[in-house]
């Protein structure tokens, strides 16, 4: 095969239902027919030689070859669309466009909230979509394209991968909002006679928080462990554990006020976080003004400190309502 003898939008079909997981919904990404994308797909199965997807419980499960050759279509397609955004400046009150973050559930909520207030009037056609990622995949989808940019930790990526510091979160502790071991204060004593609630997605190893007690020397009763923080924090809002985790993680609750927060009475170092995007969208006009309003909408949500190194650790404040933490 010779790529001047394809068409090559049938690698957007391919992608779309790659992404979609069916071709009904590639179809409406489209805005084509069905009997069109299957079209597509009859000829790229063809080409192939290989089905490409298969239907398993109402899902098209993409075959090893698809697997195995995403990434390649994916990084093809992007590098397009990077071209002909150059050549047509991206005009977020006219262009349709549809971004792709990579993002911890415990900043989805206030990221999100601050970046959609921030765009929803002057970029009408702009869609948002956060994903989570892997981490050790992370550098490849943004190559591929599968992501615009991605939110983390500072994670040993190559220098194809660029960063910038976003957003800087202290670490806090959160308690149900009438406990009756905690007064105006928590001190270390108290901290350390509790049990605790622990979110983490490794299944072995210690957490952000217990490393940093480890090398404090402290060893805390870790009761429960779950994987997302509304879980960890609809159970801290029921019971008698405390959560130790950065100052964003009771926004996922909807009512807030359930919980009462609390400086750390331990010294741990707050949790940095960094904008990543690859080097291949650094002057990409598109990926550039995505990167603008995430750093503008995270500086909205926190001190000085955001996108900004070497600050100086902000003074910690009394116990408030977790719903005014804001203010």
């Amino acid at each position: 095969m010779h790529v001047r003898d394809i068409d090559l939008n049938l690698f957007v079909v391919f992608d779309a239902i790659y992404s979609e997981g069916g071709v009904s919904r590639a179809c409406f990404r489209l805005n084509l027919t069905q009997p069109a994308v299957s079209h597509a797909l009859g000829r790229l199965r063809a080409m192939f030689n290989d089905p490409l997807f298969v239907r398993r419980h109402h899902v098209m499960t993409p075959t090893p070859l698809a697997r195995q050759i995403i990434t390649t279509v994916r990084q093809a397609i992007n590098g397009l669309e990077t071209t002909l955004t150059h050549t047509d400046r991206f005009d977020p009150a006219k262009t349709p466009k549809r971004f792709v973050i990579g993002l911890r559930n415990n900043l989805e909520a206030p990221i999100l909230s601050a970046l959609v207030n921030r765009i929803s009037a002057v970029a009408p056609l702009v869609e948002i979509a956060t994903v989570r990622c892997e981490r050790n995949n992370l550098e490849r989808e943004l190559a591929a394209g599968t992501l615009d940019v991605a939110i983390d930790t500072l994670l040993p990526l190559s220098a194809e991968v660029r960063r910038a510091q976003i957003l800087t979160e202290r670490i806090a502790v959160f308690a149900r909002r009438n406990h009756p071991d905690l007064g105006a204060r928590l001190d270390r004593k108290t901290y350390l006679r509790m049990e605790h609630v622990c979110v983490t997605s490794r299944r072995s190893g210690l957490s952000f928080e217990d490393f940093q007690f480890q090398r404090l020397g402290i060893q805390r009763t870790v009761r429960l462990l779950c994987q997302n923080f509304a879980t960890a924090c609809h159970v801290v809002s029921r019971n008698n554990m405390l959560l130790t985790a950065s100052e964003s993680a009771a926004s996922v609750l909807e009512q807030p006020g359930l919980l009462r927060q609390f400086p750390c009475p331990f010294p741990i170092s707050p949790h940095i976080n960094y904008l990543y995007w690859h080097a291949t969208a650094e002057g990409d006009t598109t990926n550039q003004w995505l990167r603008e309003q995430l750093l503008a909408a995270a500086a909205t949500l926190g001190p000085s400190d955001v996108g900004r190194k070497g600050s100086r650790a902000p003074k910690r404040r009394p116990p408030i309502p977790v719903g005014l933490a804001a203010e």
